[in-house]
């Protein structure tokens, strides 16, 4: 309710701002080219990246000097990724998937299993995906209004998972994005629509193949690639929003998440949704906190699920370098005990048990446990246990 407030206070805003303009004469375009030519735009830009750095200190947050040092980097990959998707490719009538979030690009509990690509859009066109299934585990389009650096976030719009999609023999498909119902396979969209964002999820990521796809705009005009003074000037300010806002909604998380630190209790379905979170997707988000000498142990029975994962982040809720780490299981690769309970150990060494998750020379940071549409209520809290680590091989063949 608050949220659908503020975007119709913003949008009178943009209303009674135009009238201005036109009071004096000055229309948006010769705004652009003013702000362009003034340096206005980079001003401002410069301005939000500087305003970013609020988030390394906000209420909770580590001041060691290694985890500032992993702060600031995180803002640079945020700054990196809004760039390219707000301003190299932020043309929604010529529309580019790319990988915004990837092994070097981290935000919001990134999940490790997934194979995510964006691609910038608006509500004024209409769109033609074309693609071919493969191999890979899960698939799904997710159509998304606003951006993390406005107020009303990043609102769920549209989706269209494979379990829905039509696909022909070769696996090849196509889908309509538009307003009103089209095609064999629609995905809605609407007047503030800005992000089609694709989930792909592995189970095996050495034997599974992501999807192909290709998107374009339904009858675009003009010439692709061309730079306009409102492009770079609109791109500069929403990449600096997104930099300044990002971050810190993050951060408020992990502030709250210490409230409930080496716990594991079940997520606010509003808030994940409001952020960009699958909704389909049951989330466990926390803080951990390890001494040298201690791990975390995670205890879970598995409801019937599509498939469950579970990993480990840095305070900044980026997860864990996956390339040189196991710092998440998911339903494949985890072992289960004979009783089909699934027990994950986060430690600082190798416990030589299965399971095991490497904290990566950290010693807190934030974690997240998913369920994947799950069929039946899963449990409200995760029972977790911190143990010294002399203690732990005891522990497991107790209750073994």
């Amino acid at each position: 309710m608050m949220n659908s407030l503020l975007i119709t206070l913003i949008k009178i805003f943009q209303v009674c701002r135009r009238g201005w303009l036109r009071l004096r004469g000055i229309s948006e375009a010769e705004l652009h080219d003013r702000r362009v030519v003034t340096g206005k735009s980079w001003e401002d830009f410069c301005e939000n990246l500087k305003a970013a750095g609020a988030a390394l200190v906000y209420p909770g947050a580590p001041r060691d000097p290694a985890q500032q040092a992993e702060g600031i980097r995180y803002l640079s990959r945020l700054t990196r990724a809004a760039l390219e998707a707000f301003v190299e490719y932020g043309d929604s009538q010529y529309p580019v998937f790319r990988r915004t979030v990837h092994e070097t690009i981290k935000m919001g509990a990134d999940n490790p299993d997934n194979h995510y690509l964006n691609a910038q859009i608006s509500g004024q066109f209409e769109y033609r995906i074309t693609g071919r299934r493969n191999s890979i585990h899960y698939f799904g389009l997710f159509t998304q209004n606003g951006n993390y650096g406005t107020t009303g976030g990043l609102a769920p719009c549209g989706k269209l998972e494979d379990g829905e999609l039509k696909i022909g023999p070769d696996g090849s498909f196509e889908v309509i994005l538009s307003h009103r119902p089209r095609g064999e396979n629609w995905l809605k969209i609407e007047e503030d629509t800005s992000l089609l964002m694709v989930r792909q999820t592995y189970l095996d990521r050495e034997r599974e193949e992501p999807v192909d796809l290709h998107i374009e705009a339904i009858g675009a005009a003009g010439m692709a690639g061309a730079i306009s003074p409102q492009q770079i000037d609109e791109g500069l300010k929403t990449a600096g929003l997104f930099v300044a806002g990002a971050p810190l909604l993050f951060a408020k998380w992990a502030k709250g998440f210490q409230q409930h630190s080496n716990r594991l209790p079940m997520f606010d379905p509003a808030i994940s949704n409001a952020a960009g979170g699958d909704a389909t997707i049951t989330y466990y988000h926390s803080h951990w906190k390890l001494g040298p000498d201690e791990c975390l142990l995670i205890h879970a029975h598995p409801p019937v699920c599509d498939t469950w994962n579970f990993q480990l982040n840095n305070y900044w809720m980026e997860s864990l370098d996956y390339r040189y780490h196991r710092i998440c299981l998911n339903s494949h690769t985890a072992r289960s005990n004979l009783d089909g309970t699934i027990t994950v150990v986060v430690a600082h060494r190798d416990p030589g048990f299965p399971n095991w998750i490497q904290t990566a020379g950290h010693h807190e940071g934030t974690m997240c446990w998913r369920w994947y549409r799950p069929a039946s209520p899963p449990p409200a809290e995760l029972a977790t246990q911190v143990l010294p680590f002399s203690e732990l091989y005891r522990h497991l063949h107790a209750t073994s």
